[in-house]
C-alpha cells in the first residue's frame, strides 16, 4: 500500500483485545462492570472528601483530585471499546483518535504527578510534623495541582503536533484497544525519529522524574522513622504512608510489566492484555485501597447516607 497523506485517512482501526466474535459479549460485559466499579468507586471518594470537614486537609485534597483524574483516565478508552464492540465496528476517525492520545496523555501523566505530590505531602508531614500545615498552605496546594495540569496539558499538546506531521498508509490498523502512543508511531508510514525522541522525553517526563521524587521523599521518610525512639509513633507515622506506597507500587509495577512485556515479547496481543492493568485495574482498585486501609475515610463513607438524607429532609 502508497502512504498517503495524513488528510486523506480518514479512520484507523482498532483491533482490540479479540477478534473472536463469541468473546465479544464477555468483553463488553466484563469492561462495563470494571468501568462502573471505577467510575462509582471514585465518585464516592470525591463525595466523601467534599462531604467531610474532616477531610478537608492536603491529603485529601490531593486525593479528590487523583480520583477525578482516574475517572477521567478509564474514560478516554474505556467507552470507546465498548461502543465499538457493541456496534461490532473496530474503526476509530483520524481525529478522534488523535484527542484520545492527547487525554490519555494528560490523564496518565497527571496519575504520575498527582502521586509525587502526595509522596511530598507525607514527606512534610513525617518529617517536618510542626510546620506542616505551614508548608502545605491551601493556595500552595492549589498552585501544585493547577501547575502539573500547565506542565502535562503543553507537553501533550507538544505531542499532537509532532504525531500530525507523520503519514499513515489507508486501512491503518492499530494493534491496541485504544490510541497508544507507541502502536500508533509502529504503524506510521513516515519518518518518525523526532517522535520517537520527544517519546523518551515523555517517558522521562512522566516517569523517571516522578519516580525520583517519590523514592527521595520516601528515603527521608524512612530516615526520619528510624530516629523515632517510640515504636508506636513510628507504626502510625508511616501507616499514614501505607494507602499511598499501595498505589504507588501497583501503578508502577504494573506499568513496569506491560515495558518488560513489550521487551520480551512482540506479541501486540499480549501487549494489550497487559495494558489493562494500569489504564483499569489500578484506577479501579484505587477507592478500595484508600478507603479500605483510611479509618477517616470509612468513617466519612459510612457518613454519606446520613448527609444525603439531610439534604433530602431540606428540601
Amino acid at each position: 500500500m502508497e502512504a498517503g497523506n495524513h488528510t486523506e485517512v480518514s479512520e484507523f482501526l482498532l483491533m482490540g483485545l479479540s477478534e473472536d466474535p463469541e468473546l465479544q459479549p464477555f468483553l463488553f460485559g466484563v469492561f462495563l462492570s470494571l468501568y462502573l466499579v471505577t467510575v462509582l468507586g471514585n465518585l464516592l471518594i470525591m463525595l466523601a472528601v467534599s462531604s467531610d470537614s474532616h477531610l478537608h486537609t492536603p491529603m485529601y485534597f490531593f486525593l479528590s483530585n487523583l480520583s477525578f483524574v482516574d475517572i477521567c483516565f478509564t474514560s478516554t478508552t474505556i467507552p470507546k471499546m465498548l461502543v465499538n464492540i457493541q456496534t461490532q465496528s473496530k474503526a476509530i476517525s483520524y481525529n478522534g483518535c488523535l484527542i484520545q492520545e492527547y487525554f490519555f496523555t494528560v490523564f496518565i501523566g497527571m496519575d504520575n504527578f498527582l502521586m509525587t505530590v502526595m509522596a511530598y505531602d507525607r514527606y512534610v508531614a513525617i518529617c517536618h510534623p510542626l510546620h506542616y500545615m505551614v508548608i502545605m498552605k491551601p493556595h500552595l496546594c492549589v498552585l501544585l495541582v493547577l501547575l502539573c495540569w500547565f506542565i502535562i496539558s503543553w507537553v501533550s499538546l507538544v505531542d499532537i503536533l509532532l504525531m500530525r506531521r507523520l503519514t499513515f498508509c489507508a486501512g491503518t490498523k492499530i494493534p491496541h484497544f485504544f490510541c497508544e502512543l507507541t502502536q500508533i508511531l509502529k504503524v506510521a508510514c513516515s519518518d518518525t525519529f523526532i517522535n520517537n525522541v520527544f517519546m523518551y522525553v515523555i517517558a522521562a517526563l512522566l516517569g523517571v522524574i516522578p519516580v525520583t521524587g517519590i523514592l527521595y521523599s520516601y528515603a527521608q521518610i524512612v530516615s526520619s522513622l528510624m530516629r523515632m525512639s517510640s515504636a508506636g509513633g513510628k507504626y502510625k507515622a508511616f501507616s499514614t504512608c501505607g494507602s499511598h506506597l499501595t498505589v504507588v507500587s501497583l501503578f508502577y509495577g504494573t506499568a513496569l510489566g506491560v515495558y518488560l512485556s513489550s521487551a520480551v515479547t512482540h506479541s501486540s496481543l499480549q501487549n494489550s492484555v497487559v495494558s489493562v492493568m494500569y489504564t483499569v485495574v489500578t484506577p479501579m482498585l484505587n477507592p478500595f485501597i484508600y478507603s479500605l486501609r483510611n479509618t477517616d475515610m470509612k468513617g466519612a463513607l459510612r457518613r454519606l447516607p446520613e448527609l444525603g438524607v439531610q439534604c433530602a429532609s431540606q428540601r
